[in-house]
């Protein structure tokens, strides 16, 4: 049986007729006591008590209306709820980011939920490397990326221009600088995050160029470690100022510039170049765009280059 069947069988049951049933199906009569015996065969019961000529029912017809009923309410919850995706009065937003570009999404995550308070947004945390996986699997719709994935496979687009800092406790001999050079930090004792990134490869290489030796002494397993470590009096450290903004407004943390280099890092956003992205993706997307709009550097919207192979 199939729901239009479902429905012929419904309308003759409430019409107690299968004339007025058809009528109101703008169909012939013939054509619904045809839908009404292929029920019957197919079932194997009769479902109209025929000797009353009053359209009752029979027990076996009783039961079928009410899952008859169930079914075409749940037909009918289906497409209000498809319909409620597009206009973004529910849906969920999968994303995944790691510890750092997470920060950046925390104001715009704040604007999309006043926006669209409807949609259900998760943030799932992933290194950086794993996060292209994540969205070939479907286990996010978006990503934050620091480095661009195969262009083949994902389009991305760029929405931040973070720098990269040089970060002291206020105890600390530098702190009192404007800036200082390069070579001046071949003496100090970093204090670093031990896991590999496209922004630990620049800075190592960084310093090679400048032929200046780069002395870690701490590794931790997380930028927030990293943070308090430093802020404690050990060391230094280089990380993007996005993860330090609010120890460096404290005052827990001084930022000194240095002279030779200002090293950077762009954030984008990424999803798969393959499928369709969902009503709430989109949203998000406009959100993002219109948020960047408004506020300017370090935020951006750029699409980057289709691939050319």
């Amino acid at each position: 049986m199939d729901l239009q069947q479902l429905e012929t069988f419904l309308a003759a049951a409430e019409e107690r007729s299968f004339s007025r049933a058809a009528q109101r199906l703008l169909r012939t009569q013939p054509a619904v006591s045809q839908v009404i015996r292929k029920l019957e065969d197919e079932l194997g019961e009769p479902l109209f008590e025929r000797a009353l000529r009053d359209g009752s029912l029979t027990a076996a017809g009783e039961v079928l209306r009410a899952y008859a009923e169930r079914l075409l309410g749940l037909r009918a919850e289906a497409a209000s709820a498809v319909r409620e995706l597009k206009t973004l009065e529910r849906g969920q937003l999968n994303l995944a980011a790691n510890e750092y570009t997470t920060l950046y999404l925390l104001p715009l995550l704040d604007r999309f939920r006043r926006i669209s308070p409807h949609i259900t947004l998760a943030v799932q945390r992933s290194l950086a490397s794993r996060i292209p996986d994540d969205l070939q699997a479907r286990r996010a719709e978006l990503g934050v990326l620091s480095f661009r994935p195969d262009p083949n496979q994902f389009r991305s687009i760029l929405v931040y221009s973070d720098a990269v800092a040089f970060l002291v406790h206020g105890g600390h001999p530098l702190a009192g600088r404007r800036r200082v050079h390069l070579r001046e930090l071949g003496g100090q004792n970093f204090v670093a995050h031990n896991v590999a990134s496209p922004l630990r490869r620049q800075i190592i290489d960084t310093f090679a160029q400048h032929k200046t030796p780069l002395n870690i002494g701490v590794e931790l397993p997380s930028l927030e470690a990293v943070k308090r470590f430093v802020a404690m009096g050990n060391g230094v450290a280089l990380m993007p100022e996005l993860a330090a903004a609010r120890e460096i407004e404290l005052g827990e943390l001084v930022k000194v510039p240095i002279a030779e280099v200002k090293l950077e890092r762009q954030l984008r956003l990424v999803h798969r170049r393959a499928g369709t992205l969902s009503h709430s993706a989109v949203a998000f997307l406009q959100a993002v765009r219109a948020f960047s709009l408004e506020r300017g550097r370090p935020y951006l919207y750029t699409a980057e280059a289709d691939s050319k192979s």
